[in-house]
């Protein structure tokens, strides 16, 4: 069943909240390099991370009526071993708690995944952005390792 969409001062009270919890992580938390507002119609925040396997990767958070989305692009479409990686990808999403890997625009991979307005706490705040950051380091390398083989030195 589908929570009902937040009114116009829920969601202003949710956007406060989440500014108010990226300005206190970036300032505590040293895996977060930059956070940035979209300056378009939505309500997005672009969140700069340093990994360990992927360097650094941008997390996209979209506050909408209904949900809190977040999104990375992973990697680029693999240029050789298509079965093997989308195997791979599968099975390493039975893994994966809250968020999925996906095919998305170009064929490129990304990480989605979303939570209700009624969800928006700090401590879901931090299970996101700290899911997101184990699933990046976890499923990035192996997969370029796959996709991209003949580029590594195996």
């Amino acid at each position: 069943m589908q929570s009902p969409p937040a009114s116009a001062e829920e969601l202003a009270a949710l956007e406060s909240h989440i500014e108010q919890w990226l300005a206190n992580e970036m300032e505590e938390n040293p895996a977060i390099e930059a956070v940035e507002r979209s300056d378009d119609d939505l309500v997005r925040w672009f969140i700069r991370l340093r990994g360990e396997e992927k360097d650094v990767w941008t997390a996209w958070w979209t506050l909408g009526q209904r949900t809190l989305g977040f999104e990375t692009y992973l990697m680029p479409a693999p240029e050789e071993n298509h079965a093997a990686l989308f195997e791979h990808l599968l099975r390493r999403n039975r893994k994966l708690t809250g968020l999925q890997l996906e095919i998305g625009e170009e064929d490129a991979v990304f990480l989605r995944g979303s939570l209700p307005v009624t969800a928006i706490t700090d401590a879901e705040l931090d299970r996101i952005l700290g899911s997101m950051w184990a699933a990046v380091e976890l499923v990035f390398r192996p997969a370029m390792r796959i996709g991209y083989a003949s580029k590594f030195d195996i």
